[in-house]
């Protein structure tokens, strides 16, 4: 862990780190999204959270996004954790994401992004958080 991400956690000590996205670009792009104030809100397939798991989102907790090359990048907060089919995803939720202005394009990157990692199904389960920004530590001398 480097100097930098353990002196975060020395704030955040309950803090767990995660990327947003599956690649560079997508990282670069949901980051600049979150501290833009667009995005509020992300989901991940429910499969991907064993039961028990730490990585599992819970409200109040503040946790850490990292970049692409694992550089702590924000600190967010999570307001809210539900658990939805993706065919039951709300436009309000979609929205929040931030990554397209329509329900319809939200469906289509995500099952994009699902078939990419790990298999898409309508009827799949997924964790979807909503979150505030806490702290954008790109500010912090870099």
């Amino acid at each position: 862990m480097s100097t930098e991400l353990e002196r975060i956690k020395e704030r955040y000590p309950d803090a767990q780190t995660f990327k947003f996205g599956d690649s560079k670009s997508l990282c670069d792009e949901l980051l600049a999204l979150v501290r833009s104030g667009a995005k509020t809100a992300t989901c991940g397939a429910l499969r991907d959270f064993p039961a028990g798991s730490a990585d599992m989102p819970r409200p109040g907790r503040r946790d850490i996004a990292l970049e692409w090359d694992d550089r702590p990048a924000l600190v967010i907060e999570t307001v809210d954790v539900s658990i939805y089919r993706y065919c039951e995803v709300t436009e309000e939720f979609a929205l929040a994401e931030g990554e397209n202005n329509t329900l319809e394009g939200w469906r289509d990157g995500h099952r994009r992004y699902f078939e990419r990692n790990g298999g898409f199904d309508p009827e799949m389960e997924l964790v979807c958080e909503q979150f505030r920004l806490v702290e954008d530590l790109a500010s912090e001398g870099r």
